[in-house]
């Protein structure tokens, strides 16, 4: 089974034929039910990030059960599709990216389920190549970028911004950590799709971002994206997690992974 996360904006992937699925874990209730449906040959489920009426905001989101239960689903690789401002004028509002590189911006958010044991996952290169190669080869699709993640549920200033932009990073969200790290702890191959709402606020002279025109340009741009997001389910092979992802090769966990 593959998953999708959908994030702002982003808050169903099915029509009414799909199952809906209400689900615990140890880690409390995911953002919402699970709706499963089919996408070509594939078997999808879908968790929208910030749950069906965007109740959660990015520093409240219950990372670590939204991740647990799609595992327990059975899904092993998972699209983490996301808004993003973007840090460089080449970037501009409805370039979909998929980023090679994150930096974590964050703070205080749970950011792991190995709270003991010494346990510690490879994250140099933190995205799937696999799921990565799946998007990237669709038309239109910029690959590679560097996605720094910030705490919010502020924007940032106009300093923070430029200070980002200087070093080198290309995109700017909110939710991409620990999302991200979660899914290789619990050896599920995961890649971000950002698409691009804004202009960060030291890209332009005299120009911020307000929350109302990021979430207006996500929606001009949702069709196409979620059609995006399909086309890249499809090109996904029917392979487990990849090597890559499989981070605890020969290592005894102190749980059972579900």
């Amino acid at each position: 089974m593959l998953g999708v996360i959908g994030g702002s904006g982003f808050y169903s992937f099915f029509g009414p034929e799909a199952r809906s699925i209400g689900l615990d874990t140890p880690y409390g209730a995911p953002s919402a039910a699970v709706t499963v449906g089919t996408v070509g040959g594939h078997e999808v489920a879908f968790l929208p990030r910030h749950g069906m009426n965007h109740e959660f905001s990015p520093h409240t989101v219950p990372y670590r059960a939204n991740m647990w239960a799609l595992r327990a689903l059975g899904v092993r690789r998972v699209f983490g599709p996301c808004a993003v401002g973007s840090l460089t004028p080449e970037l501009g509002p409805g370039a979909v990216v998929v980023p090679d590189q994150l930096v974590d911006r964050t703070s205080g958010r749970p950011a792991t389920y190995f709270d003991a044991g010494g346990i510690h996952v490879s994250f140099a290169d933190p995205y799937c190549p696999g799921l990565r190669a799946a998007a990237t080869g669709l038309p239109g699709v910029v690959d590679g970028g560097t996605m720094v993640v910030i705490e919010g549920p502020r924007f940032s200033t106009r300093a923070e911004s430029q200070w980002y932009a200087r070093q080198g990073f290309t995109l700017i969200n909110m939710t991409g950590h620990p999302e991200a790290v979660l899914a290789r702890e619990l050896e599920m191959c995961y890649s971000a799709i950002a698409l691009v709402t804004d202009l960060d606020a030291g890209v332009e002279a005299g120009t911020g971002v307000k929350a109302v025109d990021v979430f207006a340009e996500f929606q001009r741009n949702l069709v196409p994206f979620k059609k995006l997001v399909h086309e890249a389910l499809d090109q996904v092979d029917d392979e487990e997690a990849c090597a890559h992802c499989r981070a605890h090769d020969g290592v005894k966990l102190p749980f059972e992974l579900p």
